[in-house]
């Protein structure tokens, strides 16, 4: 798809990081967006900045990880633009992981946003892109951590960041061979450590997963990667995974 004037976008994630980034990109490049994300003041805020800058942009509060929210921001985006073209399964978070202490909790959290996530925005919107007859496109963010545990060198080897990525790069594979018949494109981002939010990724953490592990700031490794992540690139570019349910 290389066309973008007159398309419309929906990209998770939207209110910071990759996805505003994704969001900016496609209203300079002429398109309708969407853009959804878990934290309604932040979402309305970009929104807000954003306008004027595109056809039309929207927001509409979403929790990819309640497959009913999704099929309800999906339902908005369609009756917004009538067709969407372009699907960003973008929205991420992180929790620590390791083997000293197993919390099942987090890994729950993790893989039901960061793998289930794209599993249900696939779901959502795939079969109406289908409909329409007119191709498309479905961009999976992942990370450098799908395609290199780098954490296991961070004491983090054993943890659902990885292992979601991991998952996400796999099944995006197997979509795009699916769907290239069919004119609709698979891409997977895999990002590495930018200045992002991820530190703060409980920040948005559902009840439903339970209260997150402290975080031992004084670690070395820890203060280590935030150190990495505080000096890689803009706030606002791409992260492997930001404070809210986006990077």
């Amino acid at each position: 798809m290389r066309e973008f004037i007159g398309k419309a976008a929906f990209v998770t994630g939207g209110a910071s990081g990759i996805g505003l980034a994704l969001g900016r990109a496609f209203a300079e490049a002429g398109c309708k967006v969407m853009l959804a994300d878990i934290e309604k003041a932040a979402l309305d805020a970009v929104v807000a900045s954003l306008s004027g800058s595109a056809p039309e942009i929207r927001g509409v509060v979403c929790d990819v990880a309640d497959s009913a929210s999704v099929d309800a921001a999906a339902e908005a985006s369609f009756s917004a633009f009538r067709k969407v073209h372009i699907l960003c399964n973008n929205a991420g978070v992180g929790a620590r992981g390791g083997i000293d202490h197993i919390a099942l909790d987090n890994w729950h959290w993790v893989l039901d946003v960061n793998l289930i996530g794209v599993v249900n925005g696939v779901r959502a919107f795939l079969p109406r892109m289908r409909a329409h007859g007119e191709g498309g496109h479905i961009v999976n963010t992942a990370s450098m951590a799908g395609m290199v545990n780098s954490g296991a060198a961070r004491g983090q080897g054993f943890a659902p960041y990885p292992a979601s990525k991991f998952a996400v790069v796999g099944m995006s594979e197997g979509l795009a061979v699916e769907l290239k018949p069919l004119g609709i494109g698979v891409s997977i981002l895999c990002p590495g450590v930018v200045r992002t939010n991820i530190l703060e990724s409980a920040r948005n953490r559902p009840e439903r997963y339970g209260p997150p592990a402290p975080v031992d700031t004084a670690n070395p490794v820890y203060a280590s990667f935030a150190e990495r992540v505080h000096w890689h690139g803009p706030r606002g570019g791409g992260a492997t995974s930001p404070g809210r349910y986006s990077r």
